[in-house]
This record gives structure tokens, sequence and C-alpha cells, in this order.
């Protein structure tokens, strides 16, 4: 039986939405949702509906058309009906609806506002009972447009609402949000470049955790603060102060060995780079229903790039080692992989100071 219904939805989307004359006992609804939750409603009725529903005399049977003059002073009441039997919601709080519009439109009224879902969380849903609590046998087609997609729904006695958007499960998201950060600290070359400068003199494991837990507490904690607009820092100063840190531990690979103590400056570093990761965070936004799992999901993420990064670079450091000492059993870091490997980072760290100083 829903099989033929929706068949019957299809043919009237297809015959009668695009033509001027409204159906008697039949809705017609186009809903657009767009990506910051605002949701667009256009409703269409038959006049003599209109007439029954509210008790107006806007429509002329004679002319098969409604009196503009006779819709506009009608135009309270029949806004009033609409309010009582039509609303969107979000996670069942009723989003807050824009100034509406009832216009005369051949032999019925169409009705236009827009209803504002972006301050709450939760499933977007449009509920309407519009001609239907009067006449059970009546039907509300329904086009809804997101984004580059359409989809159709019927509404009637039984199924007064449809679901526009549902929010994703919380794994979902979380693995999104996952990915997000394992795929920008792989596509963020200045930050490889740095990790990999800051550990170029590094032999054991003890420095490198060190420098690497220093590193991902400094930047997760600029980078909640920042995602939670809790401190900003312009992007004009945050990303050329990223690449003079590349510089930085480039050019101190030629005056120093100390690892032991590097994670002093991963630590201060990491906070420049956490603004860093917010800002490629920002761009895609925090889903407001999950702020700190998603934000927890991306720092996660971007600790495992870390890792993986460090993890193919200690080794590939360590085969060198054992090429160059030509057997010996305890090969030394040699210093002309470190000055050559410093050398090219720090020019790379200097072409990005230059033109991202001269960009902002």
């Amino acid at each position: 039986m829903r099989r033929l219904q929706i068949l019957w939805l299809q043919a009237l989307l297809w015959f009668c939405l695009p033509a001027e004359a409204h159906q008697i006992n039949l809705v017609t609804a186009r809903l657009a949702l767009t990506g910051d939750r605002m949701v667009s409603v256009e409703l269409g009725l038959k006049g003599s509906d209109v007439d029954r529903l509210v008790g107006t005399k806007t429509y002329d049977v004679r002319q098969d058309a409604v009196d503009p003059a006779a819709v506009d002073a009608a135009r309270a009441a029949i806004l009033a009906y609409l309010a009582a039997h039509l609303a969107v919601t979000a996670g069942g709080t009723a989003c807050a609806p824009g100034d509406a519009a009832i216009l005369p439109d051949g032999d019925g009224i169409i009705y236009r506002n827009s209803f504002a879902c972006a301050n709450l969380t939760g499933d977007v849903v449009y509920h309407s009972t519009v001609l239907i609590e009067r006449d059970k046998t009546a039907r509300q087609v329904v086009l809804i447009a997101q984004g580059q997609s359409e989809t159709q729904a019927l509404l009637d006695a039984g199924t007064t609402a449809v679901t526009l958007s549902t929010v994703p499960p919380l794994l979902s998201t979380m693995q999104r949000y996952l990915l997000t950060g394992i795929e920008h600290i792989f596509l963020g070359y200045d930050h490889i470049a740095f990790l990999i400068a800051v550990v170029l003199w590094a032999r054991r494991l003890v420095p490198v955790i060190k420098i690497v837990t220093a590193f991902t507490v400094a930047h997760s904690l600029t980078l909640s603060l920042a995602a939670l607009n809790v401190l900003a820092v312009p992007s004009r100063i945050v990303e050329p102060t990223i690449a003079a840190s590349i510089v930085f531990v480039a050019a101190e690979n030629f005056f120093s060995r100390d690892v032991d103590r590097r994670w002093r400056v991963a630590f201060l570093f990491g906070l420049i780079h956490g603004f860093g990761f917010a800002g490629a965070l920002r761009e895609i936004g925090l889903p407001p229903d999950a702020i700190v799992p998603a934000l927890a999901a991306f720092n996660v993420g971007v600790e495992i790039g870390q890792i993986a990064i460090v993890a193919i670079a200690m080794p590939v450091l360590g085969l060198l080692d054992r090429l160059i000492a030509r057997g010996r059993n305890e090969p030394a870091r040699a210093a002309g992989i470190v000055y050559t490997m410093s050398a090219a980072i720090g020019l790379l760290g200097s072409y990005w100071l230059l033109t991202r100083m001269f960009e902002v």
C-alpha cells in the first residue's frame, strides 16, 4: 500500500508541482535545508481549502482565483492557523521562525518562511498537520532539497512529520574527526618538517618520547582553547611563527646535539602549532551536539599522525647510520646527514616564512 502511495506521490510531483493550479485537498510543500541548519519552507494551498480552514472568503468560484485584497486582509488569520499546524524542530525544540509571507497565487495562496535551527542540536524535523487535521483524506506532497540532492515525502493523517537531517551517531562523528586529524598532520608539511627537524639528533627512544609528548600536550592545549573560542590568535601571526619555528630547530641542529632537553623547545613551539591545527579544524567546524568528543578525536588523530611520522623517520635515520658506519657495533649519528637535512628543512621553512609574511 505504501508503495502505491510513493508512486502516486512521484506522479503528483511530476505533474502538479510545476503547474500554477492548486489541487483541492492537497498541500504542496517545498523545503530546503542549508549547511547552517536553516530551513526554508514554501507551502501551497488551494484558495477554497484556505477558506475552509480559516473561515475567510478569499476564493472566487466563478473566477477560479483568489482575490489578492482578500488574501492580504486574511493574512493574520492564515498565519495564525499555519503557526498552529506547522513547525520545524531540532532535537524536539522548535526552531526560530523568521518573517512569514502570504502571497496570492492564482487559485491559491503561497506561504513562505524560514526557520533557524543552528543553535539547536538533534535531528531537524518538519511537522505539518495543515489541512490534514480537518480532512483525514487530505495529503501533503513534500519536496526536500539539501545541497545538490532532492528527496520526496508524503504526509497524511498517519504520517505528519518528516526528518530533514539526522545527527550522525557519536561513534561515526568521532571516527570522522579522528581521520580528519590524521589527514591534517600528513598534509601539514610544515608540521612534518618541524617534527623531523626536532628529532634528527635523537638515537634513543626516551628523548623522542619526551619530545613528542611535550609537543602533543602543548598543541592540544592551544588547539582546545582556540577551537572552543576561549583564546584566539590571528592566522597572520600563527602561520609565519610556525614557519619560524621550523627555521629555529633546523638552525639549532648546527649548534646543539642535546636532544634530552629538546622537549622544552617542542613544548614552546607546540603551543603555536596548536593554533595552526585549530585553524584547520575551524574550516570544517565542530558539531554542536558533540563538541568535546569531536575535539578529542581530532586531537587523537593528530597524535596518531605524529607518531606515525616519527615511527617512519627514526628507523630511516637508524638505517642511514648503519650504512655509513660500515659494520661498526655502535654507529654514531653522522653529522653530515643531520646538517644536510637541517639545511634543506631550514631553507623550506625560510621560504614558508617569507611567503606567509607577505601573504598576510
